[in-house]
């Protein structure tokens, strides 16, 4: 068969990839949107900034107190933003600051109890979404799906680490499954 009718392996590569950046660009949307998190806050009946939700998330998965320049680095946003968002969180009594064992001059933040409370609220939210819109899928689909994941952002951030982007959690990349 001539090279022009035969479909390589990289050409369907291509397409798949195609096709799964298209999903992963309809998930993040679908997650992301403004009026998603407006329901979640009201079925968690917590008032928080959108902006404010990975950054408490991050706290809350952290083995310890962080300093804003690490969670800006983490996010891949601005210090700044993240300084204005710990502001927002601190006042509402999400986290508070604590000093640095290692330089005494800074401080690093953690989240406080009705922070990590707020987290698990927002988690169990969309946990119950995820199993209302799954309902129909079978314990091994679902199975696959998480471990296929896993593997897929471990390759990420296997792949960013190249690349130079250190930001990744050792949280973040245990999660590897079999």
């Amino acid at each position: 068969m001539p090279r022009s009718e035969a479909t390589t392996a990289s050409e369907v590569d291509s397409g798949h990839i195609v096709d799964l950046e298209r999903a992963l660009a309809r998930v993040a949307y679908l997650l992301t949107r403004v009026r998603r998190h407006d329901q979640a806050m009201v079925q968690c009946g917590l008032t928080m900034d959108r902006a404010s939700v990975p950054l408490l998330r991050l706290l809350a998965d952290a083995d310890e107190p962080m300093r804003l320049g690490e969670l800006a680095t983490r996010l891949d946003v601005e210090a700044p933003h993240v300084s204005r968002q710990i502001q927002r969180l601190e006042k509402a009594g999400y986290v508070e600051r604590v000093a640095d064992p290692d330089d005494r001059r800074a401080q690093r933040v953690r989240p406080t109890a009705a922070g990590t409370r707020a987290v698990e609220a927002i988690r169990e939210v969309l946990r119950g979404w995820m199993r209302d819109a799954l309902s129909d899928w079978s314990s091994e689909d679902l199975k696959s799906l998480a471990v296929l994941n896993h593997r897929m952002v471990d390759a990420f951030l296997d792949h960013a680490e190249i690349i130079g982007d250190f930001g990744a959690t050792a949280r973040e990349r245990g999660t590897r499954s079999a």
